[in-house]
C-alpha cells in the first residue's frame, strides 16, 4: 500500500481534539509512520470486515484505532479515531 495524500474527515478531527494531549501526539507519531511505512508491523494495519468492511485500521495504542478509507490509488481518508 501506496499513501500518497491523507485527508481528514471532520468527524476525525472531532474525536481528535477530545483525545489528551499525550494520545494526540502518539496519533502524531503513528500517522508519521504510517507514511513512511504503512505496513510497519507495530501499526497493526488490517482491513475491517462486518458492517466495516471497505475500511480499515491502524494502532495507535492497544486501545485506540485510526479508521480510514482509501478512496483513490494513494489517497486515504481517516474517518474516525478512538476506542
Amino acid at each position: 500500500m501506496i499513501v500518497r495524500t491523507i485527508l481528514y474527515h471532520p468527524q476525525f478531527v472531532k474525536e481528535f481534539k477530545k483525545l489528551d494531549h499525550l494520545l494526540q501526539r502518539k496519533a502524531v507519531k503513528i500517522e508519521k509512520q504510517f507514511r513512511l511505512n504503512p505496513l510497519y508491523p507495530s501499526l497493526r494495519l488490517h482491513p475491517l470486515k462486518g458492517r466495516l468492511d471497505g475500511l480499515w485500521s491502524v494502532a495507535v495504542t492497544m486501545n485506540i484505532r485510526m479508521i480510514f478509507q482509501r478512496i483513490d490509488k494513494g489517497d486515504i481518508v481517516f474517518l474516525s479515531i478512538g476506542r
